[in-house]
């Protein structure tokens, strides 16, 4: 099921990995950390929270937490 475009996401959190994992930014308010490929597509949206996931242009590199805080790219995460 493609998400609904007519609604906008909570929240966007622009990436520069396809991979990303999301907890909702921890706490009593977050959820499990869950990991999400993009795949082809230049976005995710988070199956808790909605959170939209949107590659940077250009990007395929890494991030860290320290420069997004409660997302977590790649491998390298905590």
């Amino acid at each position: 099921m493609a998400p609904d475009e007519t609604v906008p996401p909570p929240e966007v959190i622009y990436v520069s990995s396809r991979r990303v994992a999301c907890d909702g930014v921890g706490g009593a308010l977050g959820h499990p950390r869950v990991w999400l490929e993009m795949g082809e597509a230049n976005f995710v949206e988070c199956l808790y929270c909605d959170r939209r996931f949107v590659l940077k242009t250009g990007s395929e590199g890494t991030e860290d937490e320290l420069t997004a805080p409660g997302v977590y790219e790649g491998s390298h995460g905590h």
